[in-house]
């Protein structure tokens, strides 16, 4: 009994030694677009599964800081499946509203590196059970030149200057 017992653990234990976790990159953060409540940012990440086998991701949650203020948080349920061995994209979208973009105007950033911190965990299947994998990356992004204050404001007095 004892042996079957130690097999047994050996058999659980050596299975997590063939699991590995995945691996995230932050390809891109960008803006892609402004309406009426604000700017929508997304976050484009690539999860690389080193595995034989697929994982499932089942959601996510994450916290978003751009120039060091804490702008965004949320999280969704998006069932994607990571393919064996492949590199898959994952795309995060993220609202944020006018009086959080003057906040970050008012500390003046390099429009071409605005700083960026983003918090997440990945909630995914595994073979051997569920995983929440942490992420933690930091690095910056650029605002495209037609949404810069500079572009809307001359954007809007071209208007003006067309209506009479």
């Amino acid at each position: 009994m004892k042996r079957l017992l130690f097999v047994s653990f050996m058999l659980l234990t050596g299975c997590s030694l063939f699991v590995k976790n995945p691996e995230v990159t932050v390809k891109d953060v960008s803006l892609v677009g402004l309406d009426g409540a604000g700017a929508m940012l997304e976050v484009a990440l690539g999860v690389s599964n080193p595995n034989p086998y697929r994982i499932d991701l089942r959601g996510y949650r994450y916290t978003l800081q751009i120039a060091s203020l804490p702008l965004a948080a949320g999280d969704a349920r998006q069932a994607v499946v990571f393919a064996p061995e492949k590199t898959t994209e994952v795309r995060i979208p993220v609202k944020i509203a006018y009086g959080d973009l003057l906040e970050i105007l008012n500390r003046r950033p390099d429009m071409d590196h605005v700083p960026y911190r983003l918090q997440a965990d990945l909630d995914l299947n595994m073979p051997v059970g569920t995983l929440a994998l942490p992420l933690d990356r930091s690095g910056t992004f650029a605002i495209p030149r037609n949404y810069r204050p500079s572009a809307l404001i001359r954007q809007f007095s071209d208007f003006l200057g067309g209506v009479r």
